[in-house]
């Protein structure tokens, strides 16, 4: 097999302006010349031997962070911005694409902002709210996607808050659970604790100190609810300094993200690094038994699962998504090439839409992207009840999966001919940057393709593409 050559001029740039080298000094810690360096920086050629055993021993860098995901994530999201019907023109190749995205990715960023700006002030348009006679109409990302995009180029990974929860599970007493250690935390700060028969799952009041938790609510909520609000209370500065680090451009930005870093918190908490890695890869990533090992929810350890990602102490990449009832995706995260689709719902090719029908089932699939890559698929329903007759049952479907190199070391995988190419369901991102031809599940035509219209022949498709 031949090997890959490892391209990452951009991360090279980076990491010689925070070590603050000149070239030359950069060249010769790394052990090779200076216009080979150059060349590197530059993606005219790949990092040398030299240059990986260099970043290793004098600076003691992960090399395997030179193969992180950004290039095919910003690739992915320029493809489907690219395709918007506001760009009339030929779309870019896709080895156009690749450059910008490996040689200017500050650059191919900027582009994927305007993109987003440009869509909400379309859509506010688009809705009659009157956004041009606004004093907030801004050309902004709104919060939710702002923050979304933050996770999603981080790797689903907060170094310093994965730690800083582990480092509390690890200090918990020998007989107490980590919800039960969330609870003598919060009291040791004068915070109240009690289980409430109300409809919000948790509710704190900073005047009183008292934290109500749902007894409607399973226990394993009821122990992430506990561990999100002693971040909230204990990890303050913490998550000040990350939400700094994030310069999100607006305080709704800011404020969801630091619910979504308390979130992390709970789960790396409830889940810690070491622990958890180390019985992932001795169940063979059995959903259910690290469910009851951990007393957590199976999205919960879904979800965890995709954040595996520390520096030298890496898990599988996984990708995790959930969706709803209506196809739309509410929860996305990839560690591997797939990416999903940044507007819309996932394609109907994939499995996760079939687990509303087969309720407690755990579903796989073996599927191929057009880009010829293949991954091993899980999928399963997930309700949240509200814990009364009246109150209302939240439906969901979770998918988990990764590359099918990685399927041995999966449970669900056992029994499955990974080898046959027969075996593979064709799947894409989005129907609009999808260039399979005769797919019966089509919704739109692709935007990258010229199409030909015969009435008098009907296929698959009202319509032909070139």
């Amino acid at each position: 097999m031949a090997v890959q050559k490892l391209y990452a001029g951009a991360k090279l740039r980076e990491l010689r302006g925070r070590l603050s080298l000149t070239q030359k000094a950069f060249a010769e810690k790394l052990g090779v010349s200076l216009p080979y360096l150059n060349q590197m920086e530059n993606n005219n050629r790949p990092v040398s031997t030299a240059g990986v055993l260099g970043l290793a021993q004098e600076f003691g860098f992960d090399v395997t962070e030179l193969q992180s995901g950004d290039e095919a994530r910003l690739v992915g999201d320029m493809r489907e911005a690219l395709a918007d019907p506001v760009f009339t023109g030929p779309a870019p190749a896709l080895a156009d694409m690749r450059l910008a995205a490996s040689n200017a990715p500050a650059l191919a960023r900027a582009f994927l902002d305007l993109h987003a700006a440009y869509r909400q002030t379309h859509e506010r348009l688009a809705s009659l709210d009157e956004a041009l006679g606004r004093e907030d109409a801004r050309l902004q990302p709104s919060p939710w996607e702002e923050v979304r995009d933050f996770f999603h180029y981080c790797d689903n990974y907060i170094d310093a808050v994965d730690r800083s929860a582990e480092r509390f599970a690890d200090r918990k007493n020998p007989d107490e659970t980590v919800a039960a250690a969330a609870i003598r935390t919060l009291k040791s700060h004068g915070i109240t604790v009690t289980l409430a028969e109300a409809a919000d799952v948790r509710r704190y009041d900073p005047a009183s100190r008292a934290l109500s938790i749902s007894r409607y609510a399973s226990e394993a909520t009821q122990s992430f609810q506990l561990l999100l609000q002693l971040a909230l209370v204990t990890q303050g500065p913490l998550l000040e300094a990350t939400l700094d680090l994030a310069r999100f451009q607006s305080d709704e930005a800011r404020s969801i993200a630091k619910v979504g870093l308390a979130n992390y918190f709970a789960g790396a908490a409830l889940m810690p690094y070491q622990a958890f890695l180390s019985a992932a890869e001795a169940t063979r990533h059995d959903l259910e038994v690290l469910a009851k090992r951990f007393g957590a929810s199976l999205e919960q350890v879904a979800h965890r699962l995709s954040t595996l990602q520390r520096p030298g102490a890496k898990g599988i990449p996984f990708f995790f998504v959930r969706v709803d009832q209506a196809g739309t995706i509410t929860k996305r995260h990839s560690a591997t090439t797939l990416q999903f689709a940044r507007y819309g719902g996932a394609c109907p090719l994939w499995n996760v839409h079939q687990a509303f029908e087969l309720p407690g089932q755990f579903l796989r699939q073996l599927a191929e992207t057009p880009d010829g890559a293949r991954y091993f698929c899980l999928a399963r329903d997930v309700s949240k009840s509200g814990g009364a007759y009246n109150a209302p049952t939240r439906r969901y479907a979770i998918g988990l999966g990764c590359e099918v190199k990685h399927a041995p070391a999966l449970v669900y995988a056992d029994h499955l001919d990974i080898s046959a190419a027969e075996a593979y369901a064709p799947i894409g991102i989005s129907c609009r940057i999808c260039e399979r031809r005769n797919c019966h599940q089509r919704s739109v035509p692709p935007l990258e393709r010229q199409l030909r219209v015969d009435p008098d022949r009907r296929g698959l498709l009202p319509y032909q593409l070139d």
